[in-house]
């Protein structure tokens, strides 16, 4: 009970609240709190601004990155499409060269098949003339012999030395 008659004994000569010492101690916390955090804040504000502008700068170099791949990869394809262009007309190129080749090349086979062909045509002329030439004089030999056998047949041996001496004689004759 006491307690309770000493409240109300406090209630009745209660002090303005900024008389307190509670008060004043609440009022200097939020003073130095405030004094305290104002460079931590201005810190804190920088240090997301700094962050921000990598972030934007990040974002720029990106953008450009971008730009600069977009600028290749256009390129590149240029230089495939001009690529792939040349690579056809190598290859129409070397198309039309094997075509030239090939063109040539019977040319010249008919060109060598003819002159073998004219060749074989000389050899067999000329295999023909030996021939011909080896055929008639077997027919002279044959014709010698004949008329030697019929000769030595028909003739006597007198006969013989007189016709050999007529032909030696006239031979002189004959060679000029």
């Amino acid at each position: 009970m006491i307690s309770v008659a000493y409240a109300a004994d406090a209630a009745h000569h209660a002090v303005p609240f900024y008389a307190d010492a509670a008060f004043w101690v609440g009022v200097a916390f939020f003073l130095v709190a405030g004094l305290a955090f104002k460079p931590v804040f201005r810190a804190l504000g920088a240090g997301l601004d700094a962050r921000a502008a990598k972030i934007k700068a990040r974002l720029d170099e990106a953008a450009r990155l971008r730009e600069e791949a977009q600028e290749m990869l256009a390129t590149y394809q240029r230089k495939q499409r001009d690529a792939m262009k040349e690579a056809e007309e190598i290859i129409a190129h070397a198309k039309a060269e094997a075509e030239r080749l090939a063109q040539q090349a019977a040319k010249d086979l008919d060109a060598s098949l003819k002159r073998r062909e004219a060749q074989a045509m000389d050899r067999i002329a000329q295999a023909e003339a030996a021939a011909l030439r080896e055929v008639q004089n077997v027919a002279v030999e044959v014709a010698i012999n004949a008329a030697r056998d019929v000769l030595a047949s028909s003739i006597s041996a007198d006969q013989a030395a007189k016709l050999v001496d007529k032909a030696i004689a006239e031979l002189p004759q004959k060679l000029h």
